[in-house]
């Protein structure tokens, strides 16, 4: 079951990243304004008034950050602006999808439609527990249940769009195979982990002088606490026990650590972060299950890494097949 916060957070903003230009806004009346084209796809027009109907949660967070007056503060306005962009994206989105499965014929019936989304409904208020709960997450949301409907149905259409453009997916023995021998650490009884500490720089010269200090015998956590530069310096850079595919750790840094024996320490490593110097300090590795028991486990997985693929594909050539223009001074 989906979360109902990012449900709810999906009526308010839909996500496709795209690019922006500008020009001129002509009427100044509200009216005018709303009336404003803020962007184009497939020659289908999207306006200032689509945006700012999807906005009232959002300035509602705002002026409980910033009070009333926000307009004044330029953070805020940045916020905002930033957050006028995102509901945009998500209503060209909205076009796309709209124009492809119409022109693939896949576009659900208004009927079907109506199912799917009050099924969705009918998921979230479960999940809430009680009216009266659903009903405070609304008000939280400033949305209402025709409008939150109103968010639900793109879901609904891009699912059917979704389910056509991948139906074709599949996989073979030897691929799943070939990633089964490739990920071994993913398919452990338990999940592997290794205990490691590290002294994070900015450049590979303050890494080999650290690692030189290192070899002629000095203290691990003493060096990282005199010279590492990230928030584990004060622990002597300890990180703790970690999994091996933790998704929040950086694979190269992992990779290294993972390689190193037990007690050993590294020459300089470099990632994202900058330079490190890292040291195993234990492991816990555990055995892996035959190919037989997770075959379907990585069938599914290869699948999905297949439809995610050819989604983002065809989306991309949609995009540009859509000559989005867009308009950010009427923004």
């Amino acid at each position: 079951m989906k979360n109902v916060k990012k449900i709810i957070s999906a009526a308010l903003i839909t996500i496709i990243a795209t690019s922006l230009i500008g020009c001129n806004m002509i009427e100044k009346t509200p009216k005018g304004v709303a009336k404003s084209v803020v962007a184009k796809v497939f020659n289908v027009k999207i306006t200032r008034g689509q945006v700012d109907e999807q906005l009232p949660a959002v300035v509602k967070q705002i002026e409980a950050q910033y009070g009333t007056n926000y307009k004044t503060n330029a953070e805020a306005m940045t916020k905002l602006t930033e957050q006028k962009q995102q509901v945009l994206e998500g209503l060209i989105n909205e076009k796309i999808v709209n124009h492809k499965a119409e022109e693939l014929k896949v576009m659900p019936s208004e009927a079907k439609l109506n199912e799917q989304v009050n099924k969705q409904l009918a998921e979230i208020k479960k999940s809430l527990g009680d009216d009266a709960k659903y009903k405070a997450a609304l008000t939280q949301a400033n949305i209402t249940e025709e409008s939150l409907k109103g968010r639900i149905k793109p879901s609904v259409i891009q699912d059917a769009l979704a389910a056509e453009i991948t139906k074709n997916v599949k996989t073979d023995e030897t691929k799943v195979k070939a990633y089964y021998n490739s990920n071994l650490t993913k398919f452990t009884t338990k999940p592997n982990r290794i205990h490691a500490a590290h002294i994070l720089v900015k450049t590979e010269a303050e890494a080999l002088a650290i690692k030189k200090r290192l070899d002629a015998g000095e203290a691990f956590a003493t060096v990282a606490k005199e010279k590492g530069t990230d928030g584990t310096k004060d622990n002597g850079g300890d990180l703790g026990f970690v999994e091996y595919n933790d998704a929040q750790m950086d694979k190269t840094f992992m990779a290294a650590a993972i390689k190193l024996p037990i007690g050993k320490i590294s020459v300089p490593v470099k990632t994202q972060y900058g330079w490190h110097i890292i040291k195993t300090i234990a492991k816990e590795e555990f055995p892996v299950k035959k190919f037989e028991v997770v075959k379907t486990e990585v069938e599914k997985t290869l699948i999905k890494q297949g439809k995610d693929k050819a989604w983002t594909e065809s989306m991309k050539k949609w995009q540009e097949e859509g000559k989005i223009k867009k308009y950010e001074k009427n923004l």
